[in-house]
């Protein structure tokens, strides 16, 4: 797709993964990606299958997936992308790709339920599902309050609601990760002393880092566990009265025949 064809795309979406894309090779932007690239290799370390798709406004950030054939990169005209394509419009077939990776796409999407949408489709079933994201409960979630840049514009999206819809696309989350726990701070002197910490609370996991990881898988279709249906309780059972019978009654008298 060339640049002249792209120019129809909504420039505000442009406009704003052009400015995440410039945070993020920022000394504070360098510093989550390089947090979460160690997570997200453990995880992809243990997927395998034909395709990999991975969507989010730091392309240029390579992906080690060993076991998966192909690794596509599709999104915005940036550096390091394959297809180029808007959020809500995937060139790809429904149940196209075993891993999807949705890197901070959603912290920088005009429309989170859309994309998400989107990438749902796009997995397999029994395929994953992996979404980076900022974490609004860390310090970084409070630097973006306040902040006047990209970060400023980031939706922060919470694990526990981005949980709730991915559970309503039909997935089941499997995992919880949490990284990137040094406060947003701009010196390296001070970051390079707050390696220690990063290391013992990543060891923790604690709900405070600034980024998660969620993986979530697809359910097959027509496999979704049913809720046990409620028993309700029986009444008691009570006694009928029997009729009586009257045996001298009931027997002819064989003389009054």
């Amino acid at each position: 797709m060339t640049d002249q064809a792209f120019a129809q795309a909504d420039p505000d979406w442009v406009k704003l993964i052009s400015l995440a894309r410039e945070w993020f090779q920022g000394p504070l932007g360098q510093l989550m990606l390089h947090e979460e690239q160690q997570l997200l290799e453990e995880e992809l370390g243990r997927f395998f299958g034909g395709y990999l798709v991975h969507y989010g406004p730091c392309a240029d950030t390579p992906l080690s997936a060993p076991k998966v054939q192909r690794n596509v990169r599709l999104g915005a005209p940036l550096p390091g992308v394959e297809i180029v394509c808007e959020e809500q419009a995937w060139p790809l077939s429904e149940h196209a790709a075993d891993v999807v990776v949705l890197q901070h796409g959603l912290d920088f999407s005009l429309s989170p339920h859309g994309l998400l949408r989107e990438a749902a489709s796009a997995v397999r079933p029994g395929g994953h599902l992996l979404v980076v994201g900022i974490n609004p409960w860390s310090s970084w979630g409070v630097r973006h309050l306040f902040s006047r840049g990209a970060l400023r514009k980031a939706r922060c999206i919470s694990p526990s609601r981005l949980g709730d819809w991915l559970n309503l696309l039909g997935f089941a989350l499997e995992k919880r990760r949490f990284g990137c726990y040094r406060p947003p701070l701009a010196s390296p002197a001070w970051q390079q002393r707050l390696q220690g910490w990063e290391r013992m609370a990543g060891g923790w996991q604690s709900a405070g880092g600034g980024v998660y990881v969620l993986v979530a898988r697809k359910m097959v279709v027509g496999l979704r566990p049913l809720r046990p249906q409620r028993r309700e309780p029986m009444g008691k059972l009570l006694p009928l009265p029997l009729a009586k019978v009257n045996r001298t009654s009931a027997t002819p008298d064989p003389d009054k025949q």
